[in-house]
């Protein structure tokens, strides 16, 4: 059953924070402001063009009992982990590890004259999956399905579905909606929302209004 039409609860402001080897990037699920969101732990925005800000990036480092998503906008990343798997990332491509019970692994920015954007969300897995097996896979650009409604507005559809097209992420324990949305100028968006579902939308680039409320871009 669909509920009716939400209102917002929160905004926040990503707050600047410095992680992995003295990467500069913008949170907001995991912050002061909000530090949970369940089952959503963690969301990070890195968007740089000096390479001060990211070519350190997150050298080998342990997780368990977490999933993490990297979606880039720009730029590239490569990973490498304990269990043998390694790859490299660029420009609308997405990474999805499950670390399971345990696992270690790197993340390195790579330097490039478009510097780098992108998201990481961190999703917990519910008790009875956190020790399960690590896994990890890369999924490339033309695989995320685009859909263009007829007011402009165009959705990558990354996991979940949206007007009987799904996306290719599959198999997270919290089988989330993960949308990356353009809306024109002038235009709008309505997405339906199964009841019980904790929703939230990233504004990172124009502003937008919502249930009344104006959100401003915020990774200035």
């Amino acid at each position: 059953m669909k509920s009716p039409t939400r209102k917002i609860a929160e905004i926040v402001e990503p707050q600047a924070v410095v992680e992995g080897a003295g990467v500069r990037l913008k949170r907001s699920i995991g912050g002061h402001a909000l530090n949970y969101l369940d089952p959503f732990l963690l969301l990070d925005h890195f968007q740089s063009t000096t390479p001060a800000d990211y070519q350190a990036g997150f050298p080998l480092h342990p997780h368990r009992g977490i999933e993490t998503v990297t979606y880039l906008l720009t730029g590239a990343v490569r990973h490498r982990d304990s269990v043998g798997n390694t790859g490299e990332i660029g420009p609308g491509d997405l990474q999805w590890m499950s670390a399971g019970r345990g696992i270690l692994h790197e993340e390195m920015p790579q330097v490039r004259p478009e510097g780098i954007t992108g998201f990481q969300l961190w999703v917990n897995l519910p008790a009875r999956l956190k020790m399960t097996e690590p896994r990890y896979q890369d999924i490339r650009s033309d695989h995320i399905p685009e859909i263009t409604h007829k007011n402009g507005a165009t959705i990558r559809v990354i996991a979940g579905t949206v007007d009987e097209v799904k996306g290719p992420m599959i198999g997270i324990a919290a089988e989330p909606t993960y949308l990356d949305v353009f809306v024109p100028a002038h235009s709008a968006f309505t997405l339906p929302i199964d009841r019980g579902q904790t929703v939230f939308a990233y504004v990172f680039a124009g502003a937008a209004r919502i249930q009344s409320c104006d959100l401003s871009r915020l990774s200035a």
